[in-house]
This record gives C-alpha cells, sequence and structure tokens, in this order.
C-alpha cells in the first residue's frame, strides 16, 4: 500500500483555512450589500422623501401666507388673548 504523504495536521489546517475564506468573502459580500443599501437609500430614498416634505411644507406655508399675509403674525404665530 503507497504510503500518504498527507497528514491529518495538514487535513485540518487545509478545512481551517476554507472556513476562513468562507468567512472572508461572506464578510465581503455583506459589506457589499451596505454599500449598495447606503447608494439606494441617498440616490432614490432621501431625494423622494426631501421632495415629499418641501411640497408639505410649502402647501402649508401658502395657505398660512393666505390666511395671515407676510406680517409677524405669519412667523410667529396668533397673538394669544390674555384675560
Amino acid at each position: 500500500m503507497p504510503r500518504s504523504d498527507i497528514s491529518l495536521d495538514d487535513i485540518s489546517t487545509s478545512s481551517h483555512d476554507s472556513e476562513d475564506e468562507e468567512y472572508r468573502l461572506a464578510q465581503q459580500e455583506w459589506e457589499e450589500s451596505l454599500k449598495q443599501l447606503q447608494q439606494l437609500v441617498s440616490i432614490v430614498l432621501l431625494p423622494f422623501f426631501g421632495k415629499w416634505l418641501g411640497r408639505k411644507w410649502s402647501y402649508w406655508a401658502y395657505s398660512r401666507y393666505l390666511q395671515v399675509g407676510l406680517g409677524k403674525q405669519f412667523f410667529f404665530g396668533t397673538p394669544s388673548k390674555s384675560s
């Protein structure tokens, strides 16, 4: 029977190296997924919500302007009535 040059230590080291490689690849894929998610948020979601909030604020400001005009009441509210 031919003698093998591979010992048990070599096999365990080899499996340990492959586990490390799998972990490194999984970590790299996870970081890439996080980067893609950040890009999605910064390119799609933030502009969408900014546009939505800007329109909400402008509708509110325009209706307030129509109600009270562009004076102190517009910025500071209506004066409270004291008894």
